[in-house]
């Protein structure tokens, strides 16, 4: 993947309760993957929220597969 999501998705602790969001954005993490488990195109939720990008959601998605990688790690120790 070229998009680094280190780079990308924060976490601040007094913002949205510390939950991972998108460059300090109050925009989680959690909330890009719901829209796009909805349904929604890349391309509806720029529109829906113009301070986004591609490489913003490409890094949500980024995020959400090392974490399920790093979990299935641990399952097998």
């Amino acid at each position: 993947m070229s998009t680094h999501y280190q780079e990308i998705i924060t976490i601040e602790p007094g913002k949205r309760g510390g939950k991972p969001c998108i460059r300090g954005l109050r925009i989680t993490v959690y909330d890009v993957l719901s829209w796009l488990a909805e349904g929604m195109t890349q391309d509806e939720i720029i529109e829906d929220f113009p301070e986004l990008n591609t490489s913003d959601i490409n890094a949500c998605l980024g995020f959400a597969a090392d974490r399920e990688h790093n979990l299935s790690s641990l399952k097998t120790l």
